[in-house]
């Protein structure tokens, strides 16, 4: 199975057993997840932005306004940590030492660079689309002249990453299991709710069936 190179930047040394470095694994929970956090540093001062993304093959792509600090300066090769964590379940052990979570997360480190191909950056904006609905481009007006100039698209290079999960029921200390307390996994998920729509949707506009048919499965799509 192909992984990226384990450097000592992405080395996951605390609970080592929970580390993946394959990117079959970085791939599904980075498709998955509907946003990203990208930390970066701006004259000394850390930020930590949430911001929507999409994987292309092997890099990953965020767009904003190009009034964004944030983009401004990753745009210009700043270095940036960008992390997806997806929580899976409470882990309710029978000390509260031991209390922990079932999580999918992923840390990927290096420079954002700017994307100035107009064809690239249609396309990038087109896959940030689909990810958050597929079906939506069958439909939607594409950005105008002037909104791609208002927009900016940057990309960082998936190298250097790792994942790390947490799976499975909690583990106590041998003498703790004969305690007359409750324990396991409330299982958690991100689920789709009924449509609401715009107060303003002119009369006669029905439904799509995208729309009716969303569900979480639409996320694990191959790119």
């Amino acid at each position: 199975m192909s992984q990226y190179q384990v450097t000592q930047k992405t080395k996951i040394k605390r609970l080592p057993d929970r580390a993946e470095y394959d990117r079959e694994t970085i791939h599904g929970i980075l498709d998955e997840a509907l946003i990203c956090h990208v930390g970066f540093v701006v004259d000394d001062q850390p930020y930590v932005i949430p911001t929507i993304h999409a994987r292309v093959g092997d890099t990953l792509y965020l767009h904003g306004s190009a009034a964004s600090r944030m983009l401004w300066a990753l745009g210009k090769g700043a270095n940036a940590c960008v992390t997806v964590t997806l929580l899976d379940g409470l882990v309710l052990a029978r000390t509260a030492f031991h209390h922990s979570m079932n999580y999918r997360s992923v840390v990927i480190l290096g420079p954002l660079e700017e994307v100035v191909d107009p064809d690239v950056r249609n396309k990038v904006l087109d896959a940030i689309a689909k990810h958050i609905n597929p079906g939506r481009l069958a439909e939607a007006r594409r950005p105008n002249r002037k909104e791609l100039k208002a927009t900016i698209v940057v990309k960082i290079q998936i190298s250097e990453a790792s994942a790390k999960i947490r799976t499975g029921p909690p583990g106590d200390d041998d003498e703790d299991y004969d305690l007359p307390v409750w324990a396991g996994v409330i299982p958690l998920s991100l689920q789709p709710g009924k449509p609401i729509p715009d107060p303003l949707l002119k009369e006669g506009i029905d439904m799509p069936d995208y729309v009716i048919k969303y569900a979480p499965d639409d996320w694990h799509r191959s790119k």
